[in-house]
């Protein structure tokens, strides 16, 4: 008896060069891994929140129960930036960030790929500045051993969270400018949740 195995969804990058696929497939994956990490993120940001609230419900009940968890708001607002970041790179795979679509729709093919293009380079170029400057603002909390002052967590921790999530955004712009150069989808829908009924 033959056991079949499931199939791997075909890339949508298959028509790419096999080097250049190669680079693609690796930043789709690393995007999955990133809304999966943004997702968790916002799991953990709700768990804590829920938790200070029950902390705070508890005081008022129990006297010798503490008012509030000491480090909720700092790592709430931690987790928050994580999870903007983290979300990024997924959301741009998908198509789901917030585009002006008038001029492309009313443009012909040539032009709206044109366009693509230099939107994906633009990106790119803006989101390696701001990386490259993440990078050195978390390296210097690193060397000058910054803390924050409620929690004493490392400062630079946070900070190359959101750095790699800025990262993961700007490969995927990069591959945004590849897959339109070379003509290939632009959005992978099948990243994208199922609508819940």
């Amino acid at each position: 008896m033959a056991t079949v195995l499931p199939v791997a969804p075909e890339s949508l990058n298959a028509a790419a060069p096999a080097p250049v696929r190669i680079l693609l497939d690796m930043i789709d994956r690393l995007g999955r891994l990133d809304g999966w990490i943004g997702g968790g993120c916002l799991l953990t940001l709700t768990l804590l929140m829920l938790a200070e609230v029950a902390t705070r419900c508890l005081s008022n009940i129990l006297p010798f129960f503490p008012p509030t968890i000491s480090i909720a708001w700092e790592y709430s607002s931690y987790l928050m930036a994580a999870s903007f970041t983290f979300g990024a790179a997924m959301t741009l795979r998908v198509g789901g960030h917030i585009r002006v679509v008038l001029l492309l729709k009313n443009a012909p093919a040539p032009l709206q790929r044109a366009l693509e293009i230099l939107s994906a380079l633009a990106g790119f170029v803006f989101m390696a500045f701001l990386t490259w400057a993440m990078v050195k603002f978390a390296w210097g909390s690193f060397v000058r051993e910054q803390v924050s002052t409620s929690s004493e967590t490392p400062l630079w921790v946070p900070q190359a969270a959101v750095t790699f999530g800025m990262l993961l955004l700007t490969l995927q712009f990069l591959a945004r400018a590849i897959q339109a150069t070379l003509g290939l989808p632009l959005e992978d829908h099948r990243m994208k949740a199922s609508p819940v009924e």
